[in-house]
C-alpha cells in the first residue's frame, strides 16, 4: 500500500482526533476536503477559526456564547427560580428541544470520574454554589446522564445541596441507561422532566 503524502497525512491525523471520527471517516473527510473548491476550504477554515476565537463560556451558567451572557441567561421571560444542571453545553440544546423546561441552566463541563482523574475541583460546582448565594433559587434539577459517572455526580451534588435548603430533583429515567441527553428525542426528554423526583 502506498504511503500518504505528508499534507494529506497531516489532515487525516487532525480529523481522526475529533470525537466520533474513526479512521475510515477521517480518510473520507480528508479526500473530500482535498476535492472541495479552494474557496469552500477557505470558508471552512475561516468558520473553524472564527468559532474558536469568538465563542467562550457564559459568565453565569457556563453555556457557550459569543456575548457576555448566553441567550438563555439574558432572556427575562425564563423562570429565574429553577436551575437545571447539565454535563455539557450540548445537553442544553437537547433540553431546549423538549420545550418542557423554561428555567435556567448550569453547565458542569464534565462528570466525576476518579479513574480519569476528574474530581469535584475539575467541574463547575463551586460556581454553582456562588450562583446560589447571588440568586433566589428554589429548585435545582440534576440532569446528568444516566450512566455510572452521571449517577455518581448527581448523588454527590444532591448530598452537597441538601443542607442549603433548596429542593433538589433528578430527571426521571425515561432516558436509557448509558444514554446521552444529546441523542434523546423530545418526547423522552419531556417525560423525563415531568417525572423528575426529589433526591
Amino acid at each position: 500500500m502506498a504511503r500518504m503524502i505528508r499534507p494529506l497525512a497531516n489532515l487525516y491525523e487532525q480529523l481522526r482526533r475529533l470525537p466520533g471520527i474513526g479512521s475510515k471517516t477521517a480518510m473520507r473527510l480528508a479526500y473530500h476536503i482535498i476535492d472541495m473548491p479552494a474557496e469552500d476550504v477557505r470558508q471552512l477554515a475561516a468558520a473553524l477559526h472564527g468559532a474558536k476565537e469568538s465563542i467562550h463560556y457564559c459568565r453565569c451558567c457556563y453555556n457557550l456564547t459569543d456575548g457576555d451572557l448566553c441567550e438563555i441567561c439574558s432572556d427575562s421571560s425564563r423562570d429565574r427560580f429553577t436551575i437545571c444542571v447539565v454535563e455539557q453545553p450540548q445537553d442544553i440544546a437537547a433540553m431546549e428541544r423538549s420545550r418542557g423546561y423554561r428555567g435556567l441552566y448550569h453547565v458542569l463541563h464534565g462528570v466525576l470520574s476518579p479513574l480519569d482523574g476528574i474530581g469535584p475541583e475539575n467541574l463547575r460546582i463551586r460556581e454553582l454554589f456562588q450562583r446560589l448565594q447571588r440568586e433566589s433559587i428554589s429548585e435545582i434539577i440534576i440532569a446528568t446522564n444516566s450512566d455510572v459517572e452521571g449517577e455518581a455526580t448527581a448523588a454527590y451534588l444532591a448530598q452537597l445541596l441538601k443542607p442549603v435548603g433548596i429542593r433538589v430533583s433528578r430527571i426521571a429515567h425515561g432516558l436509557p441507561v448509558g444514554g446521552d441527553l444529546e441523542y434523546a428525542d423530545e418526547v423522552t426528554l419531556s417525560r423525563a422532566l415531568e417525572n423528575r423526583r426529589e433526591m
